[in-house]
């Protein structure tokens, strides 16, 4: 009892005073060390010891060691700290932390939300796994008609999605949706007019990729219906989008400088709209492409339920990765799609 008690008091008395590492581990050989360790020593004559000693001492000597063990460990991440903090230059600048950065097309798209839903325009979503009928049908592009040729659908096969099945309308078939305008008839079916309304999304098309073509992409398609809305409200409409994105300050702001663009409109075919037209600007002095649009169709109309003599409206559809490309002068549209950090890191 008298050894293990003094033991005890002359290690914590030794263990105030070390002062590296080095000195720890001579300290602990002298008390744990297996050959001549002092607790240890201790430990190794409990079996000569009588019983009742034995039953009194091994408990405090067993104590002392585990004691010991858990000082030496505090100790050695003390002295751990001081030697990292020793070797650490106070005064030498802090690392800059690495901040995340949004993906362009996500900058642009919530530019584009922004300014439409500065003009009061809503922002709808919808499925991406579609039906025939409203990818096609109810846009009057009946199975027979030429213009599916250019959509270039992926199909799904029908036994690996039953639970998609009560979503398919007259007996359709499912596919991944070429376009956002799927979401407007959905919308007008559940909806009356007036209304406008903007529909973002990632559309899929089954292509060869280049430089200007993916399998998926973005889209954003906008739509408005009322009484009165003609033409001219469709030109004001876009007119003023295309001034606020590329505006000086990022567009949703009136504030930002106006860039000089003109606008022209060319004669198109869709078919769910009539008249239509392909929108061009031309900015920096070069005329691009960057929308289709038209009246909609009266025979959209009648697929919505809508009354074509009460109504009527325009429809437009734009690429959020061709605005983003133009935008931030990006040649090529699979960067969007490389996972490369290095691209992102630029905006």
């Amino acid at each position: 009892m008298a050894s293990v008690a003094e033991f005890k008091k002359s290690f914590l008395a030794e263990i105030d005073k070390i002062e590296s590492r080095e000195e720890l581990e001579k300290l602990r050989v002298k008390y744990l060390g297996r050959e001549k360790g002092l607790v240890t020593a201790v430990l190794r004559s409990l079996g000569g010891m009588p019983i009742e000693k034995r039953k009194e001492i091994g408990p405090q000597a067993q104590g002392l060691k585990q004691e010991i063990e858990k000082l030496l460990s505090n100790r050695k991440e003390i002295l751990e700290t001081k030697e990292t903090m020793a070797s650490v230059d106070l005064t030498a600048p802090g690392r800059k932390p690495a901040r995340g950065h949004l993906h362009p097309l996500t900058l642009v798209e919530d530019e584009i939300r922004r300014i439409f839903m500065a003009m009061n325009f809503s922002v709808v979503e919808g499925p991406e796994v579609e039906s025939d009928y409203y990818n096609f049908d109810a846009l009057n592009i009946l199975p027979d008609h030429p213009a599916r040729d250019a959509w270039d659908t992926i199909w799904l096969r029908q036994n690996q999605i039953k639970n998609q099945k009560s979503k398919i309308k007259n007996g359709g078939r499912l596919l991944l949706r070429t376009h956002t305008s799927p979401v407007q008839i959905r919308y007008m079916e559940e909806h009356k007019p007036p209304f406008q309304i903007i529909v973002p999304g990632r559309v899929f098309r089954y292509e060869a990729t280049d430089a200007s073509h993916e399998v998926n992409f973005y889209q954003f398609e906008g739509l408005m219906v009322g009484k009165n809305v003609t033409f001219a409200n469709f030109k004001f409409v876009i007119e003023e989008f295309f001034k606020r994105f590329f505006s000086a300050k990022g567009g949703s702001a009136s504030g930002g400088k106006r860039p000089q663009i003109e606008f022209r409109y060319r004669p198109s075919y869709f078919p769910f709209t009539e008249p239509s037209v392909e929108v061009d600007i031309k900015l920096g002095g070069k005329w691009l492409e960057v929308m289709g649009a038209g009246m909609v169709n009266p025979r959209v109309f009648e697929y919505a339920h809508y009354n074509p003599r009460d109504f009527q409206g325009f429809a437009f559809g734009m690429g959020v990765d061709r605005l983003a490309m133009i935008k931030y002068k990006i040649p090529d549209i699979r960067m969007f799609y490389s996972g490369d950090l290095r691209f992102i890191k630029q905006f």
